[in-house]
């Protein structure tokens, strides 16, 4: 993080690709846009961009007393969805004697275009807007250098027709680009998906994140890329089971197909003393939400699909892949990381996930609310990560 000494600096420079200034404490959009503009990196400096809010054009400080909740409110744009994929950024406050400044250093994404609100924010110099079609394709090929993650590397020996790109462009698209830029996109299909991460223009393939959300046949190429659903009539794997079920195909489609399945034959209402009221059995946003966990974070690279098994006194989900990156046993669910980011993005846009790095959190909460047991979380698996939802008695 930018030291106080190194601030004092940066304050008389000019605005550039990576400094702006404003001592406005509500215009919210102005901060996303900012935020959204370093992370895409147009100049392709590799270095981070710095919002800094309390301090005029000419370096001069407006006076401004930074708040804890002021702060909050900028650490929100991390998780709260605006900004997809969620930007690398730190928030901190500093304390000079004409007043405080809160400076906001955001790194250059990995897996460029990113997007706020859906818009592709750019800076050049001191000019910021939304990028054109030029150069959202600059920033997909930057993507196609860098990227590290799984979903976003190319699949070869795949071709655009392996993909429904009318759930694309119907069901997809306008949840993920504002609607002035929709109304104008006189794109090619290549050029849309390659904008969102879902195709490779330098390979001329679609990525694995393409091929899960709108292949005809994901399992093709990632033979484990199903959830596989058993209800057993007992507490474990050895007794008999009363119905299976295979969800796959594109994820676009099944994850509404998984959702409407929890609400209908999982979160079921039961009453615990005649006369009382209904409770759930489990209740389907904590299902919802962890199954959805494991769609996002899972390894794809494994021919093993996800576990989702029902027992006759708990529900388990185990997903291949251990925690990644950062997230360890010590700091879990408190830290996170995603194995595939786009994935993450894609949940995101079509309303599975109301935000990143809180769907456990929101999960356990849910569980509580109903007065379940509290769920126990698998994490000591290298290859495999798995929790345990108890059914309410």
């Amino acid at each position: 993080m930018i030291t106080q000494e190194e601030l004092e600096h940066l304050l008389p420079l000019l605005e550039t690709e990576r400094i702006e200034k404003t001592i406005s404490l509500t215009d919210m959009d102005k901060y996303g846009e900012a935020i959204c503009a370093f992370s895409n990196d147009l100049a392709a400096n590799q270095k981070p961009g710095y919002l800094i809010i309390g301090a005029n054009d000419d370096g001069s400080l407006a006076g401004l007393n930074i708040s804890e909740n002021f702060l909050q409110t900028l650490l929100g744009y991390r998780t709260d969805g605006r900004t997809v994929p969620p930007p690398a950024m730190i928030v901190r406050k500093f304390t000079f004697p004409t007043g405080d400044v809160a400076v906001v250093e955001v790194q250059p994404s990995l897996v460029p275009p990113v997007r706020y609100k859906g818009k592709v924010c750019i800076r050049i110099g001191q000019r910021k807007g939304t990028a054109n079609e030029a150069e959202e394709r600059i920033l997909s090929e930057k993507r196609s250098t860098f990227a590290r993650s799984f979903d976003t590397q190319p699949a070869y020996e795949s071709q655009i027709e392996e993909l429904s790109t009318d759930i694309f462009k119907l069901t997809y698209l306008p949840t993920a680009i504002d609607e002035a830029t929709l109304i104008a996109n006189g794109r090619e299909i290549k050029q849309q998906l390659s904008s969102l991460k879902f195709y490779d223009l330098k390979a001329d393939v679609p990525t694995y994140a393409g091929i899960l959300m709108f292949g005809k046949n994901p399992r093709f190429y990632l033979p484990g890329a199903y959830v596989q659903y058993v209800r057993f009539r007992g507490e474990d794997e050895v007794s008999e089971f009363e119905y299976e079920h295979r969800f796959d195909g594109d994820l676009t489609t099944q994850m509404r197909v998984m959702d409407e399945f929890i609400k209908s034959q999982i979160s079921k209402r039961v009453q615990i003393n005649l006369g009382e009221d209904y409770h759930t059995a489990y209740p389907a946003s904590a299902v919802q939400e962890l199954l959805y966990n494991a769609i996002i974070h899972r390894d794809y690279q494994s021919n093993a699909p996800i576990k989702f098994y029902e027992f006759s006194n708990r529900i388990e989900i185990t997903n291949p892949g251990g925690l990644y990156g950062d997230a360890r046993p010590e700091n879990f669910p408190n830290k996170n990381d995603y194995r595939n980011p786009t994935m993450a993005e894609a949940a995101k846009n079509l309303g599975f996930i109301n935000s990143f790095n809180v769907g456990v959190k929101r999960a356990i909460a849910a569980l509580k609310a109903n007065g379940s047991p509290d769920p126990n979380f698998i994490l000591d698996q290298a290859t495999s990560f798995g929790v345990i939802i108890y059914k309410k008695r």
